[in-house]
């Protein structure tokens, strides 16, 4: 396998009751790639996109995933996370009345030695993440005054603090502006030169 090779999935296959949703699907990836899936309603991107990110759990489908040339099985969506795998989904994942620090750090909360949140060292890791997706915005704002391509960046931000290798973007462009898409490209570009 190549060394330069983050990504490899061979032979996939995925069928529901009736409906063969991937036939054989492979896709490789290298470092520093941007890979666009483009297909009609059907096609299984969707389907393959929920292969990699745990949605359907390693003896739900048949054929391999590798990182970095070692074979994943990935029994949950934790798995994938725990491997550097960030999906950002079309419906956003977001709590529209908690802020943007609670929200990047939901589920995974950094603790201070007597168990309670340590709220300020989460403020401060956000706000730097902020920063590299172009968000000038205090971290404490509740989501639900930001608008939908702010939105994304915040998603954006929370796969940066959970220090994801791969980021999986379904249909990131579908509710944003010609002004947000082109931001969002750019900033795309940038990862892929880090």
């Amino acid at each position: 396998m190549d060394e330069n090779c983050i990504l490899e999935m061979q032979g996939i296959t995925k069928e529901f009751p009736g409906v063969l949703a991937l036939d054989n699907a492979s896709l490789r990836v290298k470092r520093g790639e941007i890979h666009a899936l483009v297909g009609e309603n059907g096609a299984g991107k969707s389907t393959l996109m929920k292969v990699l990110s745990g949605v359907y759990p390693h003896g739900s489908f048949q054929g391999k995933i590798f990182l970095n040339g070692e074979e994943q099985h990935f029994r949950s969506i934790n798995d994938s996370i725990a491997h550097g795998i960030a999906t950002i989904y079309q419906e956003l994942a977001l709590v529209k009345y908690m802020d943007i620090v609670e929200n990047v750090f939901l589920g995974h909360e950094i603790r201070k030695p007597n168990g309670t949140i340590d709220y300020d060292r989460e403020y401060v890791i956000t706000k730097k993440a902020l920063e590299e997706v172009g968000l000038n915005i205090d971290p404490s704002t509740l989501v639900l005054r930001l608008g939908i391509g702010q939105q994304q960046l915040v998603e954006i931000a929370k796969a940066i603090v959970k220090d994801a290798r791969i980021i999986i973007l379904d249909e990131p462009t579908s509710s944003l502006t010609g002004e947000e898409t082109a931001s969002l490209l750019k900033l795309l570009r940038q990862f892929r030169e880090k």
